[in-house]
């Protein structure tokens, strides 16, 4: 199953990828991780994605999307993928969907959390305050749900075209969104 958790930054994909790995056993491509791990070890991508990340921007398609290409395999190994913050335009979902094609694979389903602006900037601030990561400030967050509405949005009708999308009401907790979830998966 290859699994495309959607929405804008602070809807809870990464915490509800986390507990799909622990009730699955399916690898998370979380591409913000990816980055962020690239970054902290002082690696040439990660030298280059630090300036962006710290503005707020996205990272090019072309670096997104061979990070991705890298984890494939072993995603395939463990049965699935879920893709936690990828893809984010048009373009990295056509990209997407022709690797998987090559591995005679596919996005199976494409589920869409769905959470007022209100609740992610709490979200957020929550968040910055317990990670105290660099790429949580009020203004780089912004600048990422702005990106996201121009950028990423004009992802749902690509998706929903496909008949892959299930909305689920990403402001209940985490068990009951987790719950949506699984339904959404099993139907």
């Amino acid at each position: 199953m290859n699994l495309v958790l959607f929405g804008p930054p602070g809807c809870g994909k990464g915490t509800q990828a986390k507990r799909l790995v622990e009730q699955r056993g399916w690898v998370q491509l979380s591409t913000g991780d990816m980055l962020r791990a690239a970054r902290s070890a002082g690696t040439e991508l990660g030298n280059r994605v630090a300036a962006v990340m710290d503005g707020g921007n996205l990272v090019s398609d072309e670096i997104v999307i061979e990070l991705i290409e890298e984890r494939l395999p072993e995603a395939e190994k463990a049965g699935g993928a879920i893709f936690d913050g990828f893809p984010r335009t048009v373009a990295q979902a056509e990209a997407l969907d022709k690797a998987l094609a090559a591995r005679g694979a596919q996005v199976d389903r494409v589920i869409r959390l769905v959470v007022d602006n209100d609740e992610l900037v709490r979200r957020m601030a929550k968040r910055a305050a317990e990670e105290g990561r660099a790429d949580d400030t009020v203004e780089a967050f912004k600048v990422r749900l702005e990106a996201y509405e121009t950028q990423t949005a004009p992802l749902i009708p690509y998706y929903t075209a496909s008949g892959k999308v299930v909305e689920v009401d990403g402001m209940g907790s985490i068990e009951a969104v987790s719950a949506a979830i699984a339904t959404a998966l099993d139907d």
